[in-house]
């Protein structure tokens, strides 16, 4: 529990910071994306994290309240959140992603496919972030004015 805080509160000077940043970037409008997330992460994780990395990297471009991020995983893009539950840099990452209010989106389809339990399996999830379906959740989405991002 203690790991958890310390992390929340790294992940929190850390997205401040980037905050700091990005508001002096007037550049770009707001926006809002949703990240497809669908493959495995291949060894350590690499996949995970270059996407995770390219949606700060967004973050700190645009400025943390110009931006909406939405993450929908399915398929093998649900391994980002169970390999979270023993890598400690994902952990950091999504949690920090998530203080910047970026949604993490998990695909019910996928879960009952695979008999998986969101609530011990994974890392981090919530109820209200299970989606009845993965693709049918990115196609609302753009619908809603979501730019698609497959990183």
């Amino acid at each position: 529990m203690l790991k958890r805080f310390a992390l929340a509160c790294a992940a929190a000077i850390f997205a401040v910071l980037s905050v700091a940043h990005a508001e002096e970037n007037d550049r770009y409008g707001p926006q809002k994306v949703v990240y497809h997330i669908n493959q495995d992460g291949g060894e350590g994780s690499k996949y995970y994290k270059g996407a995770l990395r390219n949606i700060q990297n967004q973050i700190n471009a645009v400025g943390r309240d110009k931006i909406e991020v939405k993450v929908v995983m399915h398929g093998n893009g649900i391994n980002l959140l169970k390999a979270a539950t023993t890598d400690q840099t994902l952990q950091s990452e999504v949690t920090s992603l998530k203080t910047q209010n970026v949604a993490f989106l998990v695909c019910d389809n996928t879960l009952q496919g695979r008999e998986m339990n969101y609530e011990t399996d994974l890392f981090e999830v919530f109820e209200d972030e299970i989606v009845p379906s993965g693709v049918a959740e990115i196609s609302y989405l753009q619908q809603q004015g979501y730019t698609y991002m497959k990183p």
